[in-house]
């Protein structure tokens, strides 16, 4: 129960400062040490002339080791530290920069803000910030819908998963979670590079989230403007998703906020044919980017707040 109190001051803190960008020119950010590792990884382990087979095996120590090197540098770092109430806080300042609460409010109000002023272009440069879909493709709608997608996404993988696990077990859970994560963002992609090497990295991530994107998606379901709709949309959509996870939290801000989201979109050129989620809604426009802020604000709040209660439980 420590470990929560450590995670509401990991919340707080990135509530109040995010991660300053002075900070960020001069040492990085802890996300950024971990993919230059992976990305080390990436090239030397990562042979085109190996087999398939060879390629899925140094794919999984690789993304063991990561994995166990971040777990184990959390538990030395935690069992260095002072015990009570110090520790909480302690262990909630290194946590910090692992929690992406104010970061991912302000990459998604800056979309929302150009785009209810009109300002496509500035919207569209905006948004290529926190998706990978091509920008130029993107009308008011396709913007838009990026835009509340990654908000739902990464509400799950970027402050849920982290303080779920980082509850559970502190500074190595927290840690040896981001590393699953930036893993499964680097390497955990299904072309002709990583679809071998990047197997464990996918499939471990899968595990890691299960329970945190079905928790998000609840978060919003109780917290959306069409309570009934986000649960019915949730239940029924969900997993038509191509993630396992991802479409938890999308498919409950779809049908809370009574838009369609995913459904087809063009990566590097390319179609990628997706399932709608709430497909019989209209697309969203700028305005609920900024409704989707407002669920999101209050399902932080709520989640510092249940952690609060289980510090003092």
């Amino acid at each position: 129960m420590d470990f929560a109190g450590a995670m509401v001051v990991a919340m707080a803190v990135d509530a109040l400062l995010g991660w300053p960008a002075w900070l960020f020119a001069r040492i990085g950010h802890p996300v950024t040490w971990l993919g230059g590792l992976i990305a080390a990884i990436d090239t030397t382990w990562n042979r085109a002339s190996d087999p398939p087979s060879l390629r899925r095996a140094a794919g999984v120590a690789g993304a063991l080791a990561v994995i166990a090197l971040s777990a184990a540098l959390g538990w030395v770092l935690q069992s260095l530290l002072p015990s009570g109430w110090i520790q909480i806080v302690l262990i909630g300042i290194l946590a910090w920069p692992l929690v992406a609460l104010r970061s991912l409010h302000d990459h998604v109000a800056a979309v929302a803000t150009p785009l209810l002023a009109g300002d496509v272009a500035a919207a569209r440069e905006a948004v290529s910030r926190i998706v990978g879909r091509d920008p130029a493709s993107l009308d008011e709608a396709g913007i838009a819908r990026a835009a509340i997608e990654s908000l739902a996404e990464n509400t799950s993988d970027g402050i849920v998963a982290p303080v779920f696990w980082g509850a559970l077990f502190g500074l190595p859970g927290i840690l040896g979670y981001k590393a699953i994560n930036t893993l499964d963002s680097m390497i955990g992609h299904r072309n002709d590079r990583h679809e071998a090497f990047g197997w464990a990295a996918a499939r471990i991530d899968d595990v890691a989230n299960f329970i945190p994107a079905r928790l998000t998606g609840f978060l919003f379901v109780l917290l959306a403007p069409q309570r009934s709709e986000a649960l019915a949309c949730m239940t029924r959509d969900a997993r038509r998703h191509r993630s396992p996870n991802a479409g938890w939290p999308e498919a409950a801000m779809a049908g809370g906020l009574g838009v369609r989201l995913s459904g087809p979109r063009i990566y590097h050129g390319s179609v990628s044919n997706e399932p709608w989620l709430n497909e019989s809604a209209r697309d969203p426009r700028a305005a609920d980017i900024a409704e989707a802020l407002a669920v999101y604000r209050p399902a932080m709040l709520l989640v510092a707040g249940l952690l609060a209660i289980l510090a003092v439980a």
